[in-house]
């Protein structure tokens, strides 16, 4: 983990004293001990997540990771990705340590529909003004996140910026690496065929996507009533984004080859699917297929949206979803006892690949 560095500065005269610089710059909006206490306040999370592979400890300016025992043919599948407008919502509700959760599983999860697993994550975290405890929390909850996954929290930032973030603003992005053997490379389009199974994991709620109208139909509402399964509403809209590594993890496990895994992300279905098809295939959706949060109900009413547009804005409650061959649907229902049918690929005559869906 780097130290904070906030804006780009010239050098202090040598006659001002150290109190002086100091004094002089935290009037200008920049407070470089808060950014200190930050990187004190984290350090033992941070290291909570080092593996045997990490060889530089907290301070350096760059992280070092050592690459073992790697494939035949290793392949590194790196991605990176923001919070969002979600961030907002959570900050005025002091809900931090969710927000790094988010960043680490959904960067995870891009990796992972490539077969990836991951090594280590870099996080950057940006606001007018750095408040330590906020921060530390926001990267015990990438700690979290990462040590579930076996990913070392490899380094990152903290900058504070007056003037570019409107007070009381923040923003929280990371990057992440992982490795893959080029046989297990996904998707694998060659193998896909019409007649294989689509199978949709369950997502925790809406996930990092759709918050800037979820902030907007929010607005005045109390965010303590209980939705129907007694689920504080502000609980549901700030569920942790879901991993699904285990799931994928128990897959394997249990000798079920994957055709193609799709993270279900802004665009939701009817976007994300067909970039993991080839031409001449399409996913065929049956919506009753499975029972769609009521977080989500209740979303799609304040917000008079018409429900195509809502599977287009939110994931309606699948995170991610595999195509598999017909003859393994009994294995992935042992294997996965949540994992849901939702559809099946089928035979099209269009040039690009697209999804149906049917009531």
């Amino acid at each position: 983990m780097t130290l904070p560095v906030q804006e780009a500065e010239t050098q202090p005269e040598a006659s001002k004293s150290r109190s002086q610089t100091s004094s002089t710059y935290a009037a200008a909006g920049v407070d470089i001990a808060a950014g200190k206490r930050a990187v004190d306040l984290m350090k033992a999370a941070v290291r909570s997540t080092f593996t045997p592979d990490v060889r530089a400890d907290i301070g350096s300016f760059g992280g070092l990771f050592a690459l073992n025992d790697l494939p035949s043919q290793p392949l590194l599948v790196a991605s990176t990705d923001g919070v969002g407008t979600k961030v907002k919502l959570a900050a005025q509700h002091g809900r931090w340590q969710g927000i790094g959760q988010d960043i680490v599983n959904h960067c995870l999860n891009d990796i992972l529909v490539q077969g990836a697993r991951p090594l280590f994550f870099l996080d950057y975290i940006a606001a007018d003004e750095l408040v330590p405890e906020n921060v530390a929390a926001v990267v015990f909850g990438m700690a979290e996140a990462c040590r579930a996954a076996g990913c070392a929290l490899l380094g990152g930032e903290t900058a504070e910026m007056p003037g570019v973030y409107t007070p009381g603003s923040c923003d929280v992005a990371g990057t992440i690496v992982g490795l893959v053997e080029q046989e297990a490379l996904l998707p694998r389009p060659h193998d896909m065929q019409p007649g294989d199974l689509l199978f949709g994991l369950p997502s925790s709620g809406p996930h990092t996507n759709g918050y800037s109208l979820i902030r907007r139909v929010l607005a005045n509402r109390d965010l303590h009533q209980p939705l129907e399964d007694g689920t504080p509403l502000i609980d549901a809209v700030l569920a942790p984004h879901r991993s699904y590594l285990h799931h994928l993890l128990k897959l394997e496990e249990a000798g079920i080859s994957i055709n193609g895994l799709a993270h279900i992300t802004g665009g939701g279905l009817e976007d994300n699917l067909p970039r993991i098809l080839p031409p001449g295939l399409r996913a065929r959706i049956q919506r009753g297929s499975w029972e769609v949060p009521q977080i989500f109900h209740r979303l799609l009413d304040w917000s008079g949206m018409e429900r195509e547009e809502a599977y287009r804005v939110f994931n309606m409650g699948v995170g991610m979803v595999a195509v598999i061959a017909e003859e393994q649907a009994g294995p992935v229902k042992s294997a996965l006892p949540d994992a849901i049918p939702i559809g099946t690929l089928t035979a099209s005559s269009q040039s690009e690949p697209e999804v149906v869906f049917e009531d």
